[in-house]
């Protein structure tokens, strides 16, 4: 709601500042610009936060004055048509978002390769980011995209031990680890390790695991057997290349059925490892440790990916410094994940180009016409009047 919110009054803010002046040297020209909807939208979410995907893409594409359609992840579709039907209680006309349900080859990539589209934004997962972004090429289609990352957590030796354990589990468990920005690679100082470490077991082992609905649920299930097949995977190919089981990468012995695996930390790690290299898209956090400030950027920015980033130490000016020195589209300072719609959301290298969210956030959805006007009186005289020859 307060997404909605926020970009309606985007929206009459846009109003007024719409045929904004510019300023010419020629006085005998005036020019204006006007911000207009670039069209019809397709909209492509994801399954981990399926309603509020949704959302980040449908209230500044709506707010912008386009139309749009909505397909969602066809393992999490019915928010979305429960969105459909609040449009259709609070009068939005018919036409104006409507939502196609269906797998992605079926439906995800005709919306993105049809010509009465006129613009792409997605979230997913990198592979899919390029077929998107092939099939809108011929058309020369603008798209924008977020495509997921494996994104480092920093933490220094000056920190408060307990509320930065707390911050790094909280970083990469948080939804069942199935969250784009997750901080799942922790990049650790050697100074502390040991302490930190066995601190993070004792938070992580603390943690609720549980059926959702239950009171105090920390940790649910992740969404389907494909998924929690793939996690396990990750698990034992970490194993088999040398790393170390920490603590979790099994199901909890309370719960038979489900697709629960307990919050899981590896350690003893080379950045050649799948395990530091891939998405997991899971509760599996890795450690490295450090030595050096240099080190420990070099670190953070090993990645293809770069949508996210944090910096946990009680040195502000140290945080400044990693804050410009690392690779990402958004950095944390001392915490990780919070996310507001106030502040543009995207990132660099492999997770995807453009910004949701913010001022900028429905800048994706307009598209800008300069409009000049001759101003003077007096003729242009670049060529020579035929009576006056």
């Amino acid at each position: 709601a307060g997404c909605f919110e926020y970009f309606a009054d985007l929206a009459e803010s846009l109003d007024k500042r719409q045929n904004a002046p510019v300023s010419l040297p020629m006085e005998n020209f005036k020019c204006y610009l006007r911000k207009e909807p670039i069209g019809v939208v397709g909209l492509i979410t994801p399954w981990n936060y399926p309603l509020l995907m949704a959302t980040w893409k449908v209230a500044p594409a709506l707010a912008a004055g386009c139309t749009a359609v909505l397909k969602p992840s066809e393992l999490a579709s019915v928010t979305c048509l429960e969105l459909a039907d609040v449009c259709k209680e609070v009068g939005l006309p018919s036409g104006v978002l409507n939502i196609v349900t269906g797998l992605g080859s079926e439906a995800g990539a005709p919306l993105s390769s049809h010509p009465g589209v006129d613009k792409v934004a997605f979230t997913g997962s990198y592979e899919t980011g390029k077929k998107i972004m092939a099939s809108a090429a011929p058309m020369v289609k603008p798209v924008s995209l977020e495509l997921g990352g494996k994104s480092p957590i920093v933490v220094f030796d000056d920190v408060d031990v307990e509320k930065a354990v707390e911050w790094t589990l909280f970083g990469c468990f948080w939804t069942n680890g199935q969250i784009c920005s997750a901080t799942s690679r922790l990049i650790l100082h050697k100074k502390i390790a040991k302490e930190f470490q066995e601190r993070m077991v004792a938070w992580a082992k603390n943690i609720k695991v549980s059926d959702p609905l239950e009171e105090g649920c920390r940790l649910g299930p992740v969404v389907s057997e494909g998924q929690y097949e793939k996690i396990k995977q990750f698990v034992s190919t970490a194993k088999s290349q040398g790393a170390t089981i920490l603590t979790g990468g099994v199901r909890p012995k309370h719960l038979e059925k489900g697709f629960y695996i307990e919050p899981t930390i590896i350690t003893d790690v080379d950045t050649s490892m799948q395990i530091w290299r891939e998405e997991v898209f899971g509760p599996v956090l890795c450690v490295k440790e450090f030595s050096t400030e240099e080190e420990a950027i070099e670190l953070a920015n090993d990645t293809h990916y770069g949508l996210a980033g944090a910096v946990l130490s009680g040195d502000r000016e140290r945080c400044q410094r990693l804050t410009e020195e690392i690779d990402a589209g958004i950095i944390w300072v001392n915490c990780s994940q919070p996310c507001f719609c106030q502040a543009p959301w995207g990132g660099n290298k492999r997770s995807g180009f453009g910004r949701e969210l913010g001022e900028g956030g429905i800048d994706n959805y307009l598209s800008v016409k300069q409009v000049t006007e001759y101003a003077s009186d007096e003729p242009w005289g670049w060529y020579k009047s035929p009576s006056k020859l």
